[in-house]
């Protein structure tokens, strides 16, 4: 397996370790006031949103002018951040009454465990001195 193929390997062992969790969750815990399917939903989104913030910030990094990487990382904050707020809002407008408070915390708690899992991954792929 060559390095570009492995490098995405952490973010998707994530979302299947946190995809893994939460159907088990749902399973065991039948009568939680959590909306499992709004994590689900949640989880996926965070995968999606990781990895094209991954591959932007992944192209800049071995860009010549190292200001293009630091632009990328901040572009991408906010992209991330927009698409939670947007997310959030939308949910907030399709649920209507049913709005489940408790999911979208976890939500949140899901989307600074990929945060983590993605800062890491370029802070490993910075140190290397063909980077």
């Amino acid at each position: 397996m060559n390095q570009r193929s492995n490098v995405l390997s952490p973010l998707v062992i994530t979302f299947v370790f946190m995809a893994a969790g939460i159907v088990t969750t749902w399973l065991l815990w039948k009568d939680a006031r959590v909306d499992f399917v709004v994590l689900l939903g949640a989880n996926v989104l965070f995968f999606l949103v990781s990895v094209v913030a991954f591959k932007i910030q992944y192209k800049a990094m071995h860009h010549s002018n190292p200001n293009v990487f630091i632009r990328k990382v901040m572009t991408t904050m906010l992209l991330k951040m927009g698409i939670a707020l947007g997310a959030v809002m939308a949910y907030v407008l399709i649920a209507g009454q049913s709005f489940n408070k408790p999911a979208v915390y976890i939500s949140m708690l899901i989307y600074i465990v990929y945060l983590v899992v993605e800062v890491g991954l370029v802070m490993k792929l910075n140190k290397r001195k063909n980077a």
